[in-house]
């Protein structure tokens, strides 16, 4: 295991951001295009989760992201962010808080 500085740490920009909008990816058969708000800004994160979610289970539900991870374009769509999630074998499950709280606090 690599170790982390606890300064590079702090450098992440954890988010309670919400689901607007799922769509297909439209060059992967396991990907999404979600669209989020932060509370200040909407962005476009690119999911691997497909094969775990379906649109109806994300819309709307709070979620973990990285809000300042550096853009990348995932087969031909660009990606602002990254979904937090957890696998356990073939279970999947997306990162959200225990209470509501409002969108766009910060995880730490």
């Amino acid at each position: 295991m690599e170790y982390v500085k606890f300064e590079d740490f702090k450098k992440l920009q954890l988010k309670i951001a919400k689901v607007l909008k799922v769509e297909d990816h439209p060059n992967a058969d396991k990907l999404y295009v979600l669209t989020v708000s932060t509370g200040e800004a909407e962005k476009v994160i690119i999911a691997g989760i497909k094969q775990h979610y379906k649109p109806e289970e994300l819309t709307g539900k709070s979620v973990v992201i990285i809000d300042n991870l550096e853009p990348a374009v995932i087969r031909g769509v660009a990606s602002n962010g990254m979904l937090l999630a957890t696998k356990d074998g073939e279970k999947l499950a997306i990162l959200t808080p225990e209470r509501e709280v409002k969108i766009g606090s910060p995880v730490s």
